[in-house]
């Protein structure tokens, strides 16, 4: 038996042609869920479907032919990502998509949004550091609140697994190297704080009420559908339509602050994994979820520099220019990712310089719209 949110059931067994789960050595993990999950159908929620990581997992979960509600209040999300995921799938998996316009701080919405479903996959989030120190109430409200109320509904729902975006700014002011999941240091932000608080939440839930939660640890993740609008864009989206408009990118401090860029496709894999492992170690634990590669901030401008001028001959890139360090953030940040390996199958698919080369064609077609 496996313990899940609410009651005790037989998790579902992932039947693969051999009759035993994971015999086929050929196949990776993934490959293997993904080779189930197009046999079996079975509901999802996608919380903050409308946005960037939200949309790439409703895309992928319809692809492969199952049940998906979203939810979203498009306070960062939008309504064209939908659309675009609308385009990418066949009509009859779009008919298995149901989308719910409501906020995640209404528990009625919440409880509406996980009625008859399988697996959550929580991504609804404020998540920006600078806002969240200029707006901490509001960031508590959504990224504190918000969880504990699809915490309920998921329990009173009788969910098997919730999954949920945390961060890797839970780290804080730690300086190990590379990061573990079990070694944190004092949260730097109103942001950061809210995740480590939620990871509690989880914790709590799954001692307290017999909860199955599992939190992924996203370190700075890019790809299709990333905003590269507003004060708070991420930084390879911002940088890019800098780069294309000709203007100077903006590198806050000496550019040898590093991140661990994760792409996209590697935080569906995770989600999916962590949704329906059958290991009874891997339940209840947070994991990272990124690459296990340091990348500076002006090796970062290099590679995008030398990414967009191989599509755009005639491109002349500006140099940057350098800004004060951003309060709030980490000087270094590279992830172990051993734990979600060694537990849930995890095998990142794209190294950074493979995830820019699949992107960097839509980031160009985004900024022509």
């Amino acid at each position: 038996m496996n313990c899940v949110i609410g009651r005790q059931v037989r998790i579902d067994r992932m039947k693969y042609d051999s009759g035993k789960p994971g015999t086929d050595r050929t196949m990776t993990a993934y490959t293997e869920a993904c080779a189930w999950l197009s046999r079996n159908r079975r509901r999802w929620l996608v919380t903050g479907a409308a946005g960037f990581i939200g949309s790439n997992l409703v895309e992928r979960l319809l692809a492969l032919g199952q049940d998906v509600v979203g939810l979203d209040n498009f306070a960062s999300g939008y309504r064209h990502n939908l659309d675009d995921v609308r385009q990418a799938v066949d009509a009859s998996a779009w008919q298995g998509f149901h989308f719910i316009e409501a906020d995640i701080r209404d528990a009625s919405a919440c409880g509406e949004a996980t009625r008859g479903v399988d697996y959550v996959l929580h991504q609804a989030a404020l998540g920006s550091v600078p806002q969240s120190i200029e707006d901490p109430s509001r960031t508590n409200a959504v990224n504190v609140d918000g969880f504990v109320n699809m915490l309920l509904a998921a329990r009173a729902a009788e969910v098997r697994r919730v999954v949920y975006a945390s961060s890797s700014a839970v780290y804080g002011d730690d300086a190990t190297l590379p990061k573990t999941e079990d070694v944190i240091g004092a949260p730097l932000s109103p942001y950061a704080l809210s995740k480590r608080i939620d990871e509690e939440y989880a914790d709590v839930f799954s001692r307290v009420y017999g909860a199955d939660a599992i939190g992924l640890r996203y370190f700075n993740v890019f790809g299709k559908r990333q905003d590269p609008e507003g004060a708070y864009a991420a930084v390879i989206p911002r940088w890019i339509a800098a780069m294309l408009e000709r203007e100077p990118v903006v590198i806050n401090g000496d550019g040898q602050t590093s991140r661990d860029f994760c792409y996209i496709g590697n935080v569906v894999q995770a989600n999916v994994l962590a949704a329906l492992t059958q290991d009874a170690r891997a339940a209840n634990q947070v994991y990272n979820i990124a690459v296990g590669v340091r990348t500076t901030l002006l090796e970062l401008f290099d590679s995008l520099r030398s990414a967009l001028s191989q599509r755009l001959r005639d491109l002349a890139v500006a140099p940057p220019s350098h800004a004060d360090f951003r309060a709030g953030d980490v000087r270094h940040s590279v992830a172990d990712i051993a734990k979600s390996r060694r537990l849930l199958g995890y095998e990142p698919t794209h190294g950074f310089d493979d995830g820019i080369a699949e992107a960097i064609d839509w980031y160009i077609a985004q900024h022509s719209r």
